[in-house]
């Protein structure tokens, strides 16, 4: 009987509306604040996504010590985007033409228990456009993004709208 280690690659997302505007609290570190005295008008969970080969490729330099782009407080963001082509491994990021990417809030991303989770609030000025896809990438340039997910989550036209990513490995 043959063994063989299996990793599982565990994504979800969970997209909070509001309507209120989160960027006066940004402007200031205090994202913590606005999602306390807020609640959403709609919350919505999302499962799964698919890896992309530049990211998986970013992680082995990251760990091996090759070099790149850490995903971290300074680097990461989540993009938005209004693409709707099928997700596909070899996809180097949101294929819409209308796109928007946002740093991570205060403390983020978080890593515990085999889980990173990243988040990000676009404000009432940011990504005002159907989201049709989403992405976490690490900002350099180019950047390498990790994942990608084609999924309608509604038209943004005003408010905050918060995503927060986590994937689990095991």
């Amino acid at each position: 009987m043959q063994k063989q280690d299996l990793a599982h690659w565990k994504c979800k997302a969970k997209l909070l509306k509001y309507n209120e505007d989160i960027t006066p609290f940004a402007r200031e570190g205090r994202e913590a604040e606005f999602h306390k005295l807020f609640k959403p008008y709609e919350v919505r969970e999302i499962e799964g996504n698919l890896l992309l080969n530049e990211g998986i490729d970013e992680m082995w330099d990251l760990v091996t010590g090759a070099g790149g782009t850490a995903y971290n407080n300074t680097n990461a963001r989540i993009g938005v985007g209004n693409g709707t082509a099928a997700a596909d491994a070899t996809q180097t990021g949101l294929q819409g033409g209308s796109t928007a990417f946002k740093a991570m809030e205060g403390g983020y991303p978080t890593s515990t228990s085999q889980k990173v989770t990243f988040k990000s609030s676009f404000g009432d000025a940011e990504a005002n456009f159907a989201w049709e896809e989403w992405t976490v990438d690490n900002g350099s340039t180019p950047d390498k993004n990790l994942n990608r997910k084609v999924e309608s989550l509604g038209t943004k036209s005003t408010g905050t709208w918060t995503l927060e990513v986590s994937i689990t490995l095991s």
